[in-house]
């Protein structure tokens, strides 16, 4: 007989993450603990409880730029070696404790540069906090591997200075690149020299796009960048025609996303909070799962939008009626569109996460 799916019983499934931003995700006690070390003053609360609270409300905005503000809060503790490799460790902790096998967490390098850290410096202590997180989890009998994304902020100047640390860090656990930001009036093609030096080294890359602004933006993405994936990309719907009668009319980008398996890195509570969609029931992973696009669902930033993987797909399960055997068809898409080798994904989507649903299954 088949588990009942709860959030209870989704957090025993094995889950995949693709996007998931570092400083989007730090335990609000560590917040508190980190300013007082450093310095920093401008909390808005300095008691733990309180100041989850305010995330999650100053993030429920409906406007993506306010949403970003936020950050400002979390980049400030985060400016030194020790502080890096704790919040590291204890992201990789916290998402294995929510049953997630693998995870790929991205951050922003030139954020962390205000206490004087080099670039190498911040990626090394990230990494060295990952591989202590792993090790924590594996003696708590959890099993998870992380993979870094490193992004460069649109808005800046710096992406090819990030494209080649990425390069240089690929055999540390650095799984690939990013841009993050703004989008309005930060097209992805401001950064075409970093992505084209990407493609000569063969290095993976995916491209937020599609979440404030539209078409234009993933167009641009994938057409002139070459997006291997889509951060967010819940406007490709605007491509998308349903007629009255319930026929549905892909346009020519649509049909190209789809007929690619170019996956959606999409993250629903997010994505409400910036205003992508205004109620889950209304959020494109519906239709959008509905006909077959490389869906994956993720978490963007666990502390600004209270969330979980779990709890996302637990959502999910309550508005669409989700089962077991489509919370595992989103967990082997997202694997399959990890950023790791062939050998490696096909390992764990056989060993970790098939076996895991069978079991779910019954």
């Amino acid at each position: 007989m088949s588990t009942p799916v709860n959030l209870d019983t989704i957090r025993l499934a094995p889950k995949v993450l693709l996007h998931d931003h570092l400083d989007g995700g730090l335990r609000p006690e560590t917040i508190a603990e980190l300013a007082a070390e450093c310095g920093y003053a401008d909390l808005p609360h300095d008691d733990p409880v309180a100041l989850e609270e305010w995330f999650a409300s100053a993030a429920d905005s409906g406007s993506l730029e306010l949403y970003l503000q936020t950050f400002t809060h979390t980049v400030a503790v985060m400016q030194t070696p020790e502080a890096l490799s704790r919040v590291a460790a204890e992201c990789a902790e916290d998402l294995a404790a929510d049953g997630v096998v693998y995870a790929e967490v991205r951050y922003a390098p030139e954020l962390f540069q205000e206490r004087g850290l080099t670039l190498d410096e911040i990626v090394r202590a990230v990494q060295e906090g990952f591989r202590d997180g792993e090790r924590r989890a594996a003696a708590a009998g959890r099993t998870i591997r992380i993979g870094t994304l490193l992004c460069a902020m649109r808005q800046n100047a710096r992406s090819g200075e990030i494209a080649e640390l990425a390069v240089r860090y690929r055999d540390a656990e650095v799984v690939g690149f990013d841009i993050a930001g703004p989008e309005a009036g930060f097209p992805p093609t401001r950064n075409l020299d970093a992505f084209e030096y990407l493609r000569r080294q063969n290095a993976h890359f995916t491209i937020h796009a599609g979440e404030a602004f539209g078409l234009p933006s993933i167009w641009e993405a994938l057409q002139h960048c070459g997006a291997e994936r889509l951060g967010h990309g819940v406007r490709i719907v605007d491509d998308i025609r349903v007629d009255d009668d319930g026929e549905v009319h892909l346009g020519r980008l649509a049909s190209y996303v789809r007929d690619r398996r170019i996956p959606l890195e999409m993250c629903p509570s997010s994505n409400l909070q910036t205003g992508a969609a205004k109620s889950l029931a209304e959020h494109p992973i519906g239709m959008l799962a509905r006909l077959r696009f490389r869906v994956t669902v993720n978490t963007d930033n666990r502390l600004m939008s209270h969330c979980s993987m779990s709890g996302e797909f637990a959502a999910l399960h309550e508005t669409f009626g989700y089962g077991w055997a489509d919370l595992q068809w989103f967990t082997v898409n997202a694997m399959k569109s990890a950023f790791l080798g062939f050998d490696e994904r096909l390992e764990i989507i056989n060993d970790q996460i098939k076996p895991g649903y069978a079991a779910l299954l019954g």
